[in-house]
């Protein structure tokens, strides 16, 4: 099945044209993943290691560490929804970027599972914070303690790089191309 993308408002209010580009793109990033089977979601694209399913292990730490630790200010050490779900610790080989290294039992089901659970969490952290909202704590590519404006464009911006990466793996994996 593939997922359902999210329409983008031509004249909504600023909350609600970020939160669509960032639905749209989300969904932008399961739809490379229809169809794909495990060990294609796992093969990397040489000279990169990147996979298809390191994409989306990728995606949802990054969703993890912007809402449930930058935004809401969880802490990594001692909130257990907030520490590293693939990568350090959480790595059966404490791999510093797990997250994008697969393993061979690791399956693109479980993964997608994991992304979407993040994408809740996320959600639920949104709902009710506006534009203006400071974020819980400081973050070092923000320069200091971003609005949750610069939040949603900046997690736009990842989704958008990380979805034209999977154009090009999808299509070295079967040749399907499209938005």
């Amino acid at each position: 099945m593939t997922p359902a993308r999210i329409d983008r408002p031509p004249q909504g209010d600023e909350r609600s044209t970020l939160l669509a580009f960032l639905d749209h793109y989300r969904e932008t990033l399961a739809t490379k993943t229809v169809g794909v089977t495990d060990e294609e979601a796992r093969r990397p694209l040489p000279p990169s290691d990147l996979s298809l399913m390191g994409l989306v292990r990728h995606m949802a730490e990054v969703e993890r560490n912007w809402f449930r630790r930058i935004v809401a200010g969880g802490d990594p050490v001692s909130d257990a929804n907030a520490g590293p779900i693939f990568y350090g610790d959480a790595h059966p080989d404490g791999d510093p970027d797990g997250d994008l290294h697969p393993g061979p039992d690791d399956t693109l089901a479980d993964a997608l599972s994991i992304w979407r659970r993040e994408i809740t969490a996320a959600n639920t952290i949104l709902d009710g914070r506006a534009p203006d909202d400071l974020a819980a704590i400081e973050a070092r590519s923000a320069g200091g303690r971003p609005n949750l404006r610069w939040v949603l464009v900046h997690m736009i911006e990842e989704y958008a790089r990380h979805c034209g990466h999977a154009d090009l793996l999808r299509e070295a994996i079967d040749g399907s191309t499209g938005d």
